[in-house]
């Protein structure tokens, strides 16, 4: 949008009942002058558009939006969505108030109409209780069918309030002149049931579908409830003064208390701690933080206190960016609804069309009983032509269908969602808490020397660190005993040292240990060596003289994991893992996990323009993740499924939930998706043969050949039983198998028997000093520079400085590497 004059805004529409409301709405501010672009979002009840403010303004799309009997609500305040939240708690109680009546006083009037149509006053009790039904709980179909009817288009509603309206008045007209039809020789019928009994059944149907249509909002409510409301400012006098967070400005110096959530992002000027950044990253690791360090919104602050100076604030933080991205990408697709929608605006015209056509016939035809057949046909035409098995052909299917997924443990939101996934070819994984864990365990415990006392040591030193590594060592030590540890020190970016009976013991880096002069063994440095490879991260543990164990710390891959991959890999299905980690243990991982594509150092907004790329390219994504990070790769996926171990904001924004977060669930739920769809399409396929044969017997085709008239009663029945063999035909989905045929053997340690096992194959590995590096940031630039070689696999440390490259497809010189780093990453240098 380089024209200035053109801005992009979005209004909430208010007035649509189904999704052929939302296409005439954008129908219509796409037809005024000055808009650009025009898109309505019926599940979210927002239009989003895009206009020239030379020719258009907000009041003018209001204006049409009215004249085409709906309303745009374009005065928006910051109490707007608290507003359109009230008014829609008010549409859904209303509406159960009607579905709950509708229901109470249909199910007297179907069994009286059913089985004692003979006793007294019959006809008149089901007069009596189907009017409030019809035109009290039902009078939304027949306003919506007069208001469609006034702009020259038909939906539902207009089958709804034909069908029902004249099956009423018909039976009114039997139930009040008897006479009419019992002197020509037929016995007069009424259909109040039949009228009830389906705005019963559609109102249920609204019900279920308002529900769900109420939870999108949620997920973008508790990510606006990661900013925390308040927050402790210093001012210029040194005091602390709690403030509103919309009164902080760019300089402010914010103080963050121990278990705090951070309100804006900034740089820390005083003090420092460890944060849990995992929504922004998805790593389990919360990251250490001192003076000048980088601080985001809705981040976690740990055990310790610091200050530091607002940078950007209000929607210029992280953490408003990700709600942005999250609302932009969060839509509804085309709903397997909204086929029954464009359907009904051709069928009921075309069923009206030929009511009046048999009516025009018979008279024509038939002389002297021309009236009575020719009303009779007219009549028969529009009860058989009922909507009911339509509107019964997808939620009774969808029901079955979720049902069964909840049993499952596989939580699925909507119907959408259902569609989607059969078409699914390309499945993303988010590593973190996906296919592995998400808790940093112990993997290996070595010792080089181990005694009772050193044991005891190690955990009560690890104890007393604030470091996220050192829990997963306490964790794993949690049956030794706790010793006394004197003169305690947190020793930043190393690690932790303390006394025990005056010695000096240390527990942290490999850096660590040479600033103190403490001897390391051959053998405790080759496991050290093998545990970085395996993508562990080590922790030392020595005494004042020599190394005497190596912790690996590890985030062990999900025993389902492999099995998952390898199911959806047998379907036909691409895996891809994406992670914030880095190369090397992004490598590790989906070799074991048996994933052949992967992306490290991946943030939050690289997994949504990732899933983009694949979307470009013709693919259909589903998005498996956990947390908040992954929010808004969830939202632009075509599917997004979150794992049930996970954020609830990943589980609002998903539309299906696994609640075990056992991965071996998706390929069932593609599974369920595709016998659920496969079923809402036999549904419709049976309930529109129906009216194709049903239609013309009718209105009497067969009447030249065979003097067969079909009897408006018979019609009725005929429709109850399409109303049934719809809902059977949805229930066989409860005696579908969708689990696997078999699971992987679990052994005794919690590893499945299909154990991936360490690659045989020989690559050439070749190690280069790094000159120049000086922080992480520097790390990861040269690492990234490495890997965007073609056929290069480069893993950097920062202490020592190395960079290990493997060459799977034929080794590079040192001056092609050097050329690639100094091109993309800037002045440092390689050396053999």
């Amino acid at each position: 949008m380089a024209n200035k004059s053109i801005v992009q805004e979005t209004f909430p529409v208010l007035g649509m009942s189904c999704a052929s409301c939302s296409a005439r709405v954008e129908k219509t501010l796409n037809h005024q002058s000055g808009v650009q672009k025009a898109t309505v979002n019926y599940a979210s009840a927002m239009a989003t558009v895009e206009y020239d403010t030379r020719d258009c303004s907000p009041e003018a799309l209001q204006q049409a939006v009215q004249n085409a009997g709906y309303d745009l609500l374009i005065k928006q305040d910051e109490d707007t969505p608290d507003e359109l939240e009230q008014a829609h708690d008010k549409k859904y109680r209303a509406l159960k108030f009607r579905t709950t009546w509708a229901i109470v006083l249909s199910a007297p009037i179907m069994v009286i109409g059913m089985f004692f149509m003979d006793m007294p006053y019959a006809n008149l009790i089901m007069w009596l209780l189907s009017t409030p039904v019809v035109f009290w709980l039902g009078r939304s179909f027949f306003t919506s069918a007069w208001k469609q009817l006034k702009h020259g288009t038909a939906n539902m509603d207009t089958l709804v309030a034909n069908s029902t309206g004249i099956a009423y008045l018909f039976s009114l007209f039997n139930m009040l002149f008897p006479g009419f039809w019992l002197e020509r020789g037929i016995h007069p019928h009424v259909y109040f049931e039949a009228a009830s009994v389906i705005i019963a059944f559609i109102l249920l149907g609204r019900l279920l579908e308002e529900k769900a249509k109420g939870n999108t909002s949620s997920a973008i409510k508790k990510l606006m409830g990661l900013q925390p409301k308040t927050v402790t400012v210093i001012d210029g006098s040194s005091s602390e003064k709690i403030v509103p967070i919309g009164q902080i400005r760019p300089g402010d110096i914010i103080l963050v208390k121990p278990g705090e959530r951070i309100a804006v992002d900034g740089t820390v000027t005083e003090g420092s701690s460890y944060v849990d950044e995992s929504m922004l990253s998805g790593e389990p690791v919360a990251v250490a933080k001192q003076k000048d360090a980088k601080v985001f919104a809705g981040t976690i602050n740990q055990k310790g206190s610091f200050r530091f100076s607002a940078e950007k604030v209000g929607t210029d933080t992280l953490l408003a960016k990700i709600i942005h991205m999250v609302q932009d990408a969060q839509g509804s697709k085309a709903p397997v609804q909204q086929l029954v929608d464009k359907i009904a605006g051709i069928f009921v015209p075309v069923i009206i069309g030929i009511a009046v056509l048999s009516f025009i016939a018979w008279m024509l035809l038939d002389g002297q009983s021309g009236f009575t057949h020719g009303l009779l046909a007219l009549v028969t035409v529009l009860i058989i032509a009922c909507p009911c098995a339509l509107g019964l052909a997808t939620p009774t299917a969808i029901m079955v269908g979720i049902g069964k997924g909840a049993e499952r443990g596989i939580l699925i939101k909507d119907a959408e969602s259902l569609e989607t996934a059969k078409k699914i070819d390309t499945v993303v994984l988010d590593k973190t808490g996906t296919v592995t864990e998400g808790k940093p365990v112990v993997g290996d415990l070595i010792w080089e020397t181990q005694t009772a006392e050193t044991g005891n040591i190690f955990y009560s030193l690890e104890k007393l660190s604030e470091h996220p590594l050192a829990e997963a060592v306490v964790r794993h030590l949690q049956d030794t005993r706790s010793v006394s540890i004197d003169n305690f020190e947190s020793i930043t970016g190393r690690g932790v040292k303390g006394e025990s009976n005056g010695k000096a013991y240390y527990a942290g880096n490999r850096k660590l240990l040479e600033e103190n002069r403490i001897a390391v063994s051959r053998s405790l440095s080759d496991e050290a060596a093998r545990l970085t490879a395996d993508a562990q991260t080590v922790i030392w543990f020595a005494d004042s003289e020599n190394a005497l164990a190596i912790a690996g710390i590890t985030d062990q891959i999900k025993p389902t994991s492999i099995q998952a991959v390898s199911e959806l890999q047998a379907a036909g299905i691409e895996v891809c893992m994406l992670t914030g980690d880095n190369e090397a243990t992004a490598r590790e991982i989906a070799r074991k996990a048996g994933i052949l594509h992967y992306k490290a150092g991946v943030l939050p907004q690289d997994k949504a323009a990732f899933i983009s790329d694949l979307q470009k390219n013709g693919r259909k994504v589903a998005m498996v993740g956990d947390g908040i990070n992954d929010s808004a790769a969830l939202a632009q996926a075509d599917l997004s499924i979150a794992m049930g171990g996970g954020s609830d904001i990943a589980m609002d924004v998903a539309k299906m939930t696994i609640i075990s977060s056992d991965l071996t669930k998706i390929p069932e739920a593609l599974k369920l998706s595709r016998l659920t769809v496969r079923t809402i399409r036999q549904n419709l396929f049976w309930a529109f043969i129906y009216n194709i044969i049903g239609v013309p017997v009718a209105a009497g085709v067969l009447y030249p050949i065979n003097g067969f008239l079909l009897n408006p009663m018979i019609a009725g029945a005929a429709m109850a039983f399409s109303s049934v063999s719809v809902v059977t035909n949805s229930l066989r989905l409860k005696r579908k198998k969708i689990e696997s045929a078999e699971s992987p053997a679990i052994d005794p340690a919690g590893q499945p028997d299909n154990k991936v096992e360490p690659s045989t194959e020989k690559i050439m590995r070749k190690e280069f000093k790094v000159e120049g590096m000086m922080c992480n940031h520097c790390r990861m630039h040269v690492e990234k520079a490495l890997n965007s070689m073609e056929g290069v696999h480069a893993t950097v440390t920062l202490n020592p400085p190395v960079a290990t490259v493997e060459f799977p497809e034929g080794e590079k010189t040192l001056d092609e590497l050097q050329a690639a780093v100094t091109a993309k990453a800037g002045d440092y240098t390689l050396k053999e």
